[in-house]
């Protein structure tokens, strides 16, 4: 179960990048969108903080940073345009293999 509260984790860490994104534009700050990053925030910090009680926290740390970031990129090539360059995709497969290689090697 623990493994389930780690990739929710992981998953509302996409959630603040995109509202902090959102959240400040030429017109000013958007509070709504703030607030929804803060949320995002304290829902991922509590499930990480779940996580690890029986993941170790080095793993979990990593796992959940990862899992934030490969969102966070796929996230940014969809909704923002971001540039989606081969060399991109094949860094954000290296954060992917070494997310597997953690679970495949974890004791919990």
């Amino acid at each position: 179960m623990a493994w389930v509260y780690l990739v929710v984790a992981g998953v509302f860490e996409w959630g603040w990048p995109v509202g902090l994104k959102l959240g400040m534009t030429s017109a000013g700050l958007h509070w709504g969108w703030i607030g929804f990053a803060v949320i995002c925030m304290v829902a991922s910090g509590t499930c990480l903080l779940i996580a690890q009680k029986t993941i170790p926290m080095g793993t979990a740390y990593a796992v959940w940073t990862g899992i934030g970031a490969v969102g966070a990129f796929v996230i940014g090539i969809l909704w923002f345009a971001e540039a989606a360059t081969l060399l991109r995709f094949f860094f954000v497969g290296m954060i992917v293999a070494g997310i597997i290689g953690l679970k495949m090697v974890s004791t919990s």
